[in-house]
């Protein structure tokens, strides 16, 4: 199943509602520091309601420490930006894929997108718009791969 990887997020609130989709759905949530939070944040807990016991939560400290426990699990790092080259709905995810998100307000790091296999963009219609929400990006491309792998 994939498994979905916040990258430096910042908002508690968007972990959160983040981390409830993960418990919902039983996707292992990755969070690659640093966070612009402590995990113990009464904002984070609260957006993931009483949901905590149900997340397969799992911290690193940096994305060099993350990179190990990819390389050994294996599997594509799919990078989801606004500046990605690939609509997110012509990728065939796999089941053994990762999905990476960015921080709220810069998105992936340079080194981080230069990690990933594939860059994906959701497509959004109004050139005003710089982006959506952390929370909807990862639902989307989370329920996107759930719906063709057929979960």
């Amino acid at each position: 199943m994939p498994q979905v990887v916040l990258v430096n997020p910042q908002i508690p609130p968007n972990t959160g509602n983040i981390a409830r989709t993960c418990a919902a759905t039983g996707t292992e949530l990755h969070l690659v520091g640093p966070l612009g939070f402590e995990i113990s944040d009464r904002y984070l807990k609260r957006a993931g309601l009483d949901y905590w016991p149900y997340v397969k939560l799992h911290n690193h400290e940096s994305l060099e420490a993350f990179k190990i426990i990819h390389q050994q699990r294996g599997g594509r790092l799919l990078g989801f930006s606004v500046r990605g080259s690939i609509n997110y709905l012509k990728c065939q995810f796999q089941a053994d894929d990762w999905l990476l998100f960015g921080s709220e307000t810069t998105g992936l790091s340079a080194t981080a997108l230069s990690h990933c296999d594939s860059i994906l963009h959701i497509p959004m219609n109004e050139p005003g718009v710089r982006s959506l929400n952390l929370s909807v990006s990862v639902a989307i491309g989370l329920f996107e791969s759930r719906r063709q792998l057929n979960y």
